[in-house]
């Protein structure tokens, strides 16, 4: 690893063209700006989803007479819509590419987003918070993006960065929203006419981002995503590699050659763009050193493919994607869910706070996914080439972080700390395995079944809201909705007891191709 990786144009792939480092400082190359993009646009939209609950637990919550129950049924509400767009955008990002789908979120969210100063009821509210929920299904695309431009020696580094930074919207709301708030209110606004101006902020930066993605960025690194076949087996060919029945468009990977004829389909589709070698290109200049059979199985099992019913079906089957369902289900689910509450929880344990400061508090959590979430993933990486690429040192990373996490929510539930320093020492020392833990998660996701990176991709990101949906239910129904404590040790209880189901199931599926 060397300091200059972080702004010189990476070594490539030459199969995929993936790049085998992150140029991080350097948004003019295309990798740069990519992976700016995923997680820039990631963490606007979780800003964006997430702009209600600081200002819920007082001046929403007075402004418009709601009780503490229907507070708590909005944050429920909030993570149904992100459930289902999350499912969706999967196969989406497969079918049409991750770029327009998640410029597409961002764009048809911000519609909701702009409408929510017109809020005056209770219903009002669960309706403005499920459709402003869409947003938080372009983590989905987020993640397929990154995956795209990203070799397996440094992806989950990539997908931890872009997804940690962007979750960080999650303590970037606590800080901004009530920072605007308590601005215009100095300026003579009334709180009922503040807290909905404030939503200006979030909507204008949310639009600007979707469209510069539409406008800057590529959809992979080989150009358009309807071309990535074509790219792969040019590229298998030009560096002396077999191609017949390698690719192939519209079918799939294992298709053979047309029997009617010497050329493949692939040829028969297009063969004057077969016949062409890859074009120069300024970011290509330094391709890795990679094996013939590497490339052979690049370009056989690594092509994202069109999906189809029956390929969704076998991946959903899966025991491997069973067990990314579990454990993000417990680890983003949960800090879904504790991410709406913390502020409330403060609030509970410390009313000297006031709702600014207890914001604050509740922002570290959230503010944690800068540093924690990346660390999940780059551990990942590490341990996968310390131990010759072995994947089941990803997969036991990701059960470790899950039963540590646990194991400490536990704890603050039975301790339910009633000394400032202590609760947050708590809550930040769970915050660092569990948000390690979603790193470490989708560091393994794209080794699993990579031809349908965008379907695991959704539907483990959709696993995510499911846990968020359930663990806001268990805080929902303790007390009437203020029993955090108790919430804390029984969602405890429930990951421990997910993380261990399938541990010892094999991390991808016997006899794949590809994504070793």
């Amino acid at each position: 690893m060397k300091l200059s990786y972080l702004w010189v144009a990476p070594e490539v792939n030459p199969i995929n063209r993936k790049a085998h480092s992150i140029p991080l400082f350097n948004v003019v190359n295309i990798y740069g700006r990519v992976f700016f993009f995923s997680w820039w646009g990631f963490m606007v939209a979780f800003w964006a989803w997430y702009a209600f609950p600081p200002l819920l637990t007082h001046t929403i919550k007075a402004n418009l007479n709601l009780s503490s129950a229907e507070v708590a049924n909005s944050n429920i509400v909030s993570l149904c819509a992100t459930l289902l767009v999350r499912f969706v955008a999967g196969p989406a990002c497969d079918h049409f590419g991750p770029r327009y789908v998640f410029a597409g979120i961002l764009l048809f969210g911000s519609i909701p987003l702009g409408l929510a100063p017109l809020v005056h009821d209770a219903q009002g509210l669960y309706v403005s918070r499920f459709f402003i929920g869409i947003l938080g299904g372009s983590f989905v695309p987020c993640q397929v993006w990154a995956t795209g431009f990203f070799d397996k020696n440094v992806v989950g580094t990539a997908n931890a960065l872009t997804g940690g930074w962007g979750n960080a919207g999650g303590g970037i709301t606590y800080f901004i929203m009530p920072a605007v708030f308590d601005s215009l209110v100095a300026r003579g606004y009334t709180d009922g006419v503040a807290w909905r101006l404030a939503f200006i902020v979030p909507l204008v930066i949310t639009v600007v981002t979707g469209a510069s993605m539409l406008f800057l960025c590529p959809d992979t690194p080989t150009g358009k995503w309807s071309e990535r076949h074509l790219h792969a087996d040019q590229n298998l060919a030009s560096h002396g590699g077999a191609t017949s029945g390698v690719v192939d468009v519209p079918g799939r990977i294992t298709d053979k050659a047309s029997s009617e004829g010497g050329n493949s389909i692939h040829e028969e589709e297009d063969e004057s763009k077969a016949a062409t070698p890859p074009q120069d290109h300024p970011n290509w200049d330094h391709e890795a050193a990679i094996s013939k059979n590497e490339m052979v199985e690049t370009a056989k099992g690594e092509v994202v493919q069109k999906p189809t019913w029956g390929t969704v079906l076998r991946v959903l089957a899966s025991p491997q994607t069973l067990f990314h369902i579990l454990t993000y289900m417990c680890s983003f689910g949960c800090e879904l869910a504790v991410n709406s509450v913390l502020g409330s929880y403060y609030v509970k344990n410390f009313p000297w706070l006031g709702q600014t400061d207890a914001s604050n508090w509740a922002a570290i959590f959230g503010f944690l996914n800068f540093a924690t979430r990346p660390l999940g993933g780059v551990i990942a990486d590490v341990l996968y080439r310390a131990t010759g690429r072995s994947v089941w040192a990803k997969k036991a990373w990701v059960a470790g972080c899950g039963c540590v996490t646990g194991a400490l929510l536990v704890v603050i539930g039975r301790a339910d700390p009633h000394h400032l320093p202590t609760m947050v020492g708590l809550v930040a020392l769970m915050a660092i395995f569990l948000e390690a833990g979603n790193g470490a998660n989708f560091a393994l996701v794209p080794h699993v079944h990579p031809h349908a990176n965008g379907v695991l991709s959704g539907v483990t990101g959709a696993a995510g809201n499911l846990g968020g949906v359930v663990f806001a239910v268990v805080f929902r129904f303790m007390d009437g909705g203020t029993g955090y404590a108790t919430a804390f040790w029984v969602i405890g209880v429930i990951t421990i007891g997910l993380n261990l189901a399938l541990c010892w199931v094999r991390p991808i599926p016997r006899g794949q191709v590809g994504g070793h």
